[in-house]
């Protein structure tokens, strides 16, 4: 059976497809392959498994051919065209009063079509433009109204990490994210702290979440005093990846245990608790959230456009 290929275009584009004609292909070169109607271009990013399974709904298409020089030189033309493309359908936007924002453009390597992707904050109806555009380019023309995550993708860039955004290196589709997963990690709800290039929650809020849900449901409120094989002291923490309570003692000694060391536990200490996120969900109430970044936190909670 053929290769299969995971070859990646403009904006973090990716799709599947098999190396038919049985060419020699190394990973990172410049492939031609079979559009959906035509040829375009994109780089070889990954050799897939045979074992793996595609999905049902998948039919991944050929690569016809490895890049020659012609075609890297034709395909670096494209892409200083598509500057152009984008002040003129800015023009041509403004002339027909349309409330867009430009993003990205998109020239198919054989020419026959050219892809616009644009921000809006309402539905917008682009059939005027698209025939302006089709009888100034004269070719097939296709607007795509993108959100805000979609748009970080496609303009690429580093995260707060300082590492490649995860979007732009293995997220193909994104999960729905809430403030509510930063309030389980106990983390700053200061908006500018947990949202991302996009505007949107970090998609990363998501990876450890679960893991704060399985261990926190074993120990009592951080705030709690507790009678522990090693002593009596106040819980302060929970030490989610070691898996351990930190205990400040009776005489302000720290020590850390288990929670099978844990043998009793009695009141809280007024001020200090945190919700127990088996018991209900964190709210508010139990982080210093200001008032000016509560209405920043609503939006951030809204679902994405």
């Amino acid at each position: 059976m053929a290769e299969l290929y995971l070859v990646e275009f403009k904006g973090s584009r990716r799709e599947y497809f098999y190396n038919t004609y049985y060419h020699t292909l190394k990973l990172a070169d410049y492939v031609i392959i079979q559009a959906e109607q035509g040829e375009d271009m994109g780089v070889l990013s990954k050799k897939i498994n045979p074992d793996f399974e595609l999905p049902a709904s998948i039919k991944p298409r050929s690569i016809l051919r490895p890049a020659g020089r012609d075609d890297i030189t034709l395909w670096g033309t494209l892409r200083e065209n598509e500057t152009v493309y984008r002040s003129e359908f800015t023009r041509l936007a403004r002339k027909h009063d349309l409330l867009m924002k430009i993003v990205d453009v998109e020239c198919q390597f054989d020419g026959s079509k050219i892809t616009f992707y644009f921000t809006a904050d309402h539905r917008v109806d682009f059939r005027a433009l698209v025939r302006d555009l089709a009888a100034r380019y004269r070719t097939r023309i296709e607007l795509r109204q993108i959100g805000v995550r979609d748009e970080a993708r496609r303009l690429d860039g580093m995260g707060v990490c300082g590492r490649r955004q995860c979007c732009n290196c293995f997220i193909r589709d994104f999960a729905p994210i809430s403030t509510q997963h930063a309030r389980e990690q106990d983390l700053s709800l200061n908006p500018s702290k947990i949202s991302g290039n996009c505007g949107r929650l970090l998609c990363c809020l998501r990876y450890e979440t679960e893991q704060y849900a399985s261990v926190k449901r074993f120990f009592p409120v951080p705030g709690t005093r507790v009678r522990t094989s090693k002593g009596t002291g106040i819980l302060e923490k929970i030490d989610i990846f070691a898996e351990e309570a930190v205990i400040t003692g009776e005489e302000g000694v720290h020590f850390r245990v288990s929670a099978g060391d844990i043998l009793a536990s009695g009141e809280e200490r007024p001020g200090v608790s945190r919700l127990q996120l088996a018991e209900r969900p964190v709210t508010d109430k139990d982080f210093d959230v200001t008032e000016q970044d509560e209405e920043a936190l609503r939006r951030l909670d809204e679902p994405d456009a």
